[in-house]
């Protein structure tokens, strides 16, 4: 059995200008979905796979999220003082222990790849996961576990991958099939953004990688890919058919897209519906909604 996989590196320094005005003064990640940032489904994701160590690369103006991730020791005393200690108890999963956590500065937007590669120093020789807090999942078991449990019986890279129509491949990174094996794939091929009559497969990479850190010494060369940035697709890429082979991994669940308004208000409605508190009168108004636009037809 190979190294556990126990780092985590979350790239998070983008402006998120499809949210603008809010993400003026807030960072797209600490943006609620129901109540609770995108980056803590992020963070309990990891924590359930195993992960111990959290590295975020930032960018300037991301102060709020760092600030998330800190005691807050006038409001825990409030709320015990009141005997509010399930509210407490919420409170408590969004600390992190000193030295759990570490920021490392992007300082140009260079790419995905780029921001990986800035937080080479702090993985050193093990393997390391990728999470995307954009990408948010619903999932029984949560994907990075399930990657991590199929990680361990193939070693080598893997990707999180799943089905898109073959019109929106263009907008992922697509892998070439060689062997598919159900839940698991082997890898022969990777392309980023293709033209969609160009696609070789519409299995798309979201946004969960284990990665080995040949992927890190493959970043050092700095190669520009689709768009003139460093692209994470392409270092991955170069493992192919070496010890540290790659293999695309069709996780269990809901994957939505909260980069987009759209993908953000669809997860916002699915987590709300899984909620006791919230299902009946969130059900409630959504019938009513549909009822007025059949109305207006």
């Amino acid at each position: 059995m190979g190294k556990k996989v126990t780092k985590a590196i979350f790239p998070v320094a983008g402006m998120g200008t499809r949210f603008l005005p809010a993400t003026k003064s807030v960072p797209k990640e600490i943006m609620t979905l129901v109540d609770r940032p995108l980056v803590q489904y992020a963070i309990d994701e990891a924590r359930a796979a195993g992960i111990k160590e959290f590295i975020f690369v930032t960018s300037k103006g991301k102060g709020a999220l760092e600030d998330y991730f800190d005691h807050s020791l006038m409001l825990e005393q409030e709320l015990r003082r009141k005997g509010k200690t399930e509210l407490l108890e919420v409170l408590k999963a969004t600390n992190m222990e000193s030295g759990a956590i570490a920021y490392i500065r992007q300082h140009k937007a260079l790419g995905l790849g780029h921001a990986v590669w800035c937080a080479r120093r702090l993985i050193a020789n093990e393997p390391f996961a990728v999470i995307l807090p954009d990408d948010v999942i619903a999932a029984e078991k949560p994907c990075l576990q399930q990657m991590v449990e199929a990680y361990e019986e193939t070693g080598g890279n893997m990707v999180a991958a799943m089905e898109v129509p073959p019109e929106k491949a263009g907008a992922y990174g697509v892998l070439d099939v060689r062997e598919d094996m159900g839940s698991i794939v082997s890898v022969k091929g990777m392309v980023e953004k293709p033209e969609a009559d160009k696609a070789p497969s519409n299995l798309a990479v979201i946004g969960r990688y284990i990665l080995s850190p040949s992927v890190l010494r493959n970043l050092n060369q700095m190669k520009q890919g689709a768009g003139g940035e460093i692209q994470l697709t392409d270092a991955i890429a170069q493992d192919i058919g070496t010890e540290n082979t790659v293999f695309g991994f069709r996780f269990r669940g809901q994957r939505f897209d909260c980069g987009s308004k759209a993908g953000f208000l669809q997860a916002t409605v699915a987590f709300a519906l899984a909620r006791d508190d919230l299902r009946d009168d969130l059900s409630r108004y959504l019938r009513e909604v549909i009822q007025l636009d059949k109305a207006a037809e």
